[in-house]
């Protein structure tokens, strides 16, 4: 009697042993069979397409039985904060989203994905020198100043003349007259606001000091930059002329309080001439805001290089920031997806129907995005410059700068005093590194 019961107990600590270990997905364990999953999550940043992410995810589902949640993080929202608090929760999602400067938070913690197929098919895959590729690229944009071609068209502009400080300010002085005329509120839709637009003044346009003329591979400012928070005096000062005359023809009701919504609609509704976003807003233009740009003519398009000096002929590009895989997440699986969001079907979604410029060169599809065709014009030419504001401390720009530049905006500070205040933000801010 005394056996049967022993094993009936050794039969008992088996089967819970075995069930424990199939409850569990490791990654250094990837060729023991993957358990069966039911959903996975990922973290979307990209608020712009949340209805095509979520087609993207239902496209799944309806192929493989398996649920891919999607979190969207609001872009006013510190992204990385919210990420930290998912993962002191343990509610990391199994798939998150990184822009270049915050891999650091990570290190260690996220897989290496050399080894997979999507790897080899792409350049702009984030590698890190010590833990391998930990990035998987879905996306190339852009960063130029960003114009409504019939505009410009109609006030006599040639876009292909604005190449210098002063062929950009007689652009919008020329936009300026025929303003009334034409119907149009502001020359630009250009907008400071810290609190929750601080991403797009303190990063993007900021960006546009580092890099915009520059070879892809020429680091010269942001290594200035990074080496104490040290500024080029001559190439800041130009760039400060051209904020002073973003201040001077902006709508001053999106100037210093507006919203990116605000913004975007704007530039959609035929408002404004330009618009300082990037190329991620045609997602807008042909998505939520599709009613109000097919009312102002579904115009074409077009992107100028923010030339504050003369020489510049560059947009900035770069894939804005990667998907990547957590260790302590159902790895197997997620891998699976990212290999699936590399090949046709979520290609056909993620570049017809998100507008994204596919990072894939066997991609067969093009974009319809009111911007594809011009990010394949400048990438053609080999008129690119890098983004390396994503190389600055995280939160230098969307919780520093973004200050001095809505400061400068609301009058608070002239010229010379924008220039100031940036060299402070960032002597204060490497000092505390």
């Amino acid at each position: 009697m005394k056996n049967w019961k022993a094993l009936i107990l050794i039969l008992i600590l088996v089967l819970s042993a075995t069930f424990a270990g199939c409850g569990k997905e490791t990654a250094e364990n990837p060729e023991e069979s993957v358990p069966s999953v039911e959903k996975l999550t990922l973290l979307n940043t990209k608020i712009e397409v949340a209805s095509q992410m979520d087609e993207l995810a239902a496209k799944y589902e309806q192929e493989t039985g398996i649920k891919i949640e999607i979190i969207n993080v609001d872009p006013s929202a510190d992204k990385q904060a919210t990420l930290k608090g998912y993962y002191l929760s343990d509610q990391m999602p199994d798939i998150i989203a990184c822009e270049a400067s915050s891999f650091a938070n990570w290190d260690g913690l996220l897989v290496d994905l050399s080894d997979q197929n999507w790897a080899s098919r792409t350049d702009a895959a984030y590698k890190d020198a010590t833990y391998g590729t930990v990035g998987f690229p879905y996306t190339t944009e852009a960063i130029g100043l960003a114009y409504n071609a019939e505009i410009l068209s109609a006030c006599g502009v040639d876009p292909a003349s604005i190449t210098n400080p002063e062929s950009m300010k007689a652009a919008f002085e020329a936009i300026d007259a025929k303003k009334d005329e034409l119907g149009i509120k502001a020359v630009l839709g250009y907008s400071s606001e810290p609190e929750n637009l601080g991403w797009s003044a303190g990063n993007h346009v900021f960006g546009t000091y580092l890099d915009s003329g520059l070879d892809r591979a020429d680091t010269t400012y942001i290594d200035l930059l990074n080496d104490g928070g040290k500024f080029d005096d001559q190439r800041l000062a130009a760039f400060a002329d051209m904020i002073e005359l973003f201040n001077q023809y902006s709508d001053p009701d999106l100037l210093v309080t507006g919203s990116y919504d605000d913004q975007v609609l704007g530039f959609a509704s035929g408002k404004y001439a330009f618009v300082t976003q990037g190329s991620w807003i045609g997602a807008i233009l042909v998505g939520n805001d599709a009613s109000a740009y097919q009312a102002a003519g579904s115009f074409k398009v077009g992107m100028v290089p923010y030339a504050f000096q003369s020489g510049m002929e560059t947009i900035l590009t770069s894939a804005p920031s990667w998907w990547a895989i957590p260790k302590e997440g159902q790895v197997e699986a997620a891998k699976a997806f990212l290999q699936w969001c590399s090949e046709d079907t979520a290609q056909q979604i993620l570049v017809e129907k998100a507008g994204f410029i596919s990072p894939f060169k066997d991609c067969k599809y093009v974009a319809s995005d009111p911007f594809a065709a011009v990010i394949s014009e400048y990438l053609a030419a080999g008129k690119t410059s890098s983004w390396h504001w994503m190389d600055m401390p995280e939160s230098l720009g969307q919780n520093g700068f973004s200050f001095a530049f809505n400061k400068f905006a609301n009058g608070e500070l002239d010229k010379d005093g924008f220039i100031k205040e940036l060299k402070n933000i960032a002597t204060q801010w490497y000092s505390k590194l």
